[in-house]
């Protein structure tokens, strides 16, 4: 019997729909109103002045923070995906994400296998296209800041999501680094959903539309 997570990828038909999606905090509004439908073969950039609440709408659409009002809702053909089952649609790549410092790059993805049931087969794999094999087996107190967010897009993209998220991906990153977002970026743009959450204009390049949620706009 197939896992959830191929039965997913099965149908392509995913559809990421957001209807008057509204985040407050403490009755402050952070961005209120955005609306999108997103299908695969689609990226799009969430732009905004700096407090206006990108990254926290980056989190809503990955299912780690809840709205204040407004629906998202994530499709797999006619079936709405439960809550619960979101993460196994989406990889998400932000500077937040806390890594173990205790354990070497390949612990840290395997750790992440283990508790998800992914298996440790494609580990290797996403090691090279962040240019982290050869440094697989040091322990992440000695990586550098751009290792680091080089391996945190190898835990994004490990069970090969339908979505990508990524929040201010190329920071920290030097030429190389940068090289590797941008081809991850342009395979995902190609038949999956892609979002980035920016103001850099490069990381802005890389889409073909944009969710500008500046409250002022």
């Amino acid at each position: 019997m197939p896992s959830e997570t191929s039965q997913a990828k099965q149908n392509t038909g995913i559809l990421l729909q957001a209807v008057d999606l509204s985040r407050k905090f403490d009755r402050r509004p952070i961005f209120k109103n955005v609306n999108f439908e997103l299908r695969p073969a689609s990226a799009t950039a969430i732009t905004g002045r700096n407090g206006s609440g990108k990254s926290t709408l980056i989190k809503i659409i990955a299912n780690l923070l809840i709205q204040s009002s407004g629906k998202i809702d994530l499709y797999d053909g006619d079936t709405k995906v439960k809550k619960e089952a979101v993460y196994k649609y989406i990889g998400f790549v932000s500077p937040y994400l806390n890594l173990y410092d205790e354990f070497t790059g390949y612990e840290n993805l395997k750790i992440v296998s283990d508790i998800r049931g992914y298996g440790h087969g494609n580990i290797d794999n996403v090691l090279k296209r962040v240019g982290l094999f050869n440094r697989k087996d040091d322990i992440l107190k000695i990586y550098s800041s751009g290792m680091k967010q080089r391996l945190k897009i190898a835990f994004a993209i490990l069970h090969d999501p339908q979505i990508l998220l990524l929040d201010e991906p190329t920071s920290n990153l030097d030429l190389e680094g940068i090289s590797v977002v941008d081809s991850i970026a342009n395979e995902f743009k190609k038949d999956r959903i892609l979002i980035i959450a920016t103001n850099d204009p490069h990381e802005r390049s890389l889409c073909d539309r944009e969710i500008n949620i500046n409250p002022d706009a």
